[in-house]
């Protein structure tokens, strides 16, 4: 018997407007085990499509194919769907050899991540369906691609909702201790197995070459992690300070500016305190990068995240000189763009800053969002002028 779940009215309303999950609270009926490839079927019997079904999570159903008639979702849908990931990110002509090759929902691969270092790959499973498949992914990866290892980089917390272990393991082939890639003419050393989300964070990658277009001057970039931002603007700057509060991230970030000759002063500290006491100090700077964690990781979390948001753009606009740039960033879902925007117009009225919007950014394109589908688009980017 084929696995199925039958949905309330609700849930099949939610389909019927395109978006791919369905929360447990709709689903009525269920005749499947965890991490099934199941059938979803309307209250009335009506054939919705294909999803994977999982038994842990709140997201009860990840919708693979929509429609009673669509082609069944066995392994050689996957293996197409990879494939067509992969050639869409071959027609991005990306000047980087790390970049996303599949981006989950966005690639009709739900909850599948993988991201290329030059010739390994990083892959996150995070839901009980796609976990289930991992040796195909594996396997067809290896098929298109002959990578010379791929790790799994399965220790995000939301494998827990799942009920799946948090875990680091090689899978094929070998991982080193570091890798070397590159990224519009900058090279950096990255950690796979400890490195933030896969290693670096490659959605900047696009804002990071819009924000060099701009830099003059004395810089400024706060939540610095490996340098993403400070390597790209110190080659326009006269002076570049880097923060981040990790020590571990520093010494990456000095090792990465002695590789690729740039002058970087990096510092271990924390930027909410610093920003107040460069403030203090009287200090000025051309250009601030505001590149934050996400503050708002629930929307238990969105009152102190707007606090927290509004006091770094507020203290960085006292500080930019006039005529310098803020490049201001939010990887909070929870706080969408509107919101965001208003954070910020609120910072420079307290500042008494007259600020414009020269550029509004989002994810990179190997990160693409998913119309309709409103937890795609995590990754805000404006880079504003202060006027005076």
């Amino acid at each position: 018997m084929i696995p199925s779940v039958v949905l309330s009215t609700r849930g099949e309303q939610r389909l019927q407007s395109g978006h791919p999950w369905v929360y447990r609270s709709d689903v009525t009926e269920v005749r499947a085990e965890a991490g099934d490839r199941v059938i979803v079927r309307g209250p009335r019997g009506r054939p919705l499509g294909h999803a994977f079904y999982s038994d842990r999570s709140q997201i009860a159903i990840r919708m693979l194919t929509f429609g009673g008639d669509g082609a069944p979702a066995d392994d050689g849908l996957i293996r197409r769907r990879i494939e067509a990931a992969l050639a869409f990110r071959e027609s991005l002509a990306i000047d980087a050899t790390a970049y996303r090759l599949i981006h989950g929902e966005a690639d009709q691969l739900p909850s599948l991540i993988v991201d290329r270092y030059g010739d390994h790959l990083v892959v996150q499973t995070l839901s009980q369906g796609m976990d289930r498949l991992l040796p195909l992914v594996v396997a067809t990866l290896g098929d298109l691609i002959h990578p010379r290892g791929i790790l799994a980089r399965n220790d995000p917390r939301a494998r827990l909702l799942e009920g799946l272990e948090q875990r680091v393991e090689v899978l094929a082939g070998e991982i080193p201790e570091s890798v070397t890639v590159a990224e519009n003419g900058i090279e950096y050393d990255v950690d796979l197995r400890r490195g933030q989300k896969t290693g670096l964070f490659l959605d900047q990658r696009e804002n990071r070459a819009a924000a060099a277009l701009y830099a003059h001057g004395r810089v400024l970039d706060c939540f610095s992690y490996h340098g993403g931002f400070a390597l790209r603007l110190a080659r326009a700057a006269s002076e570049t300070i880097a923060i981040d509060v990790s020590e571990d991230a520093i010494a990456r970030l000095r090792a990465n500016a002695a590789r690729n000759g740039v002058a970087i002063d990096a510092r271990v500290g924390n930027v909410f305190d610093d920003l107040r006491g460069f403030e203090r100090l009287g200090e000025r700077f051309d250009a601030i990068v505001l590149d934050p964690p996400a503050f708002a990781k629930s929307k238990a979390a969105i009152e102190k995240a707007t606090t927290g948001y509004k006091e770094i753009n507020l203290r960085a606009l006292k500080l930019l000189n006039p005529g310098g740039m803020l490049v201001t960033c939010s990887c909070s879902y929870n706080v969408n763009e509107g919101a965001f925007a208003q954070i910020v117009y609120e910072a420079s009225v307290d500042a008494r800053a007259h600020v414009t919007v020269v550029e509004k950014r989002m994810q990179a394109r190997d990160h693409p969002v998913l119309l309709g589908v409103p937890e795609t688009y995590y990754l805000k980017c404006f880079i504003l002028r202060k006027l005076a």
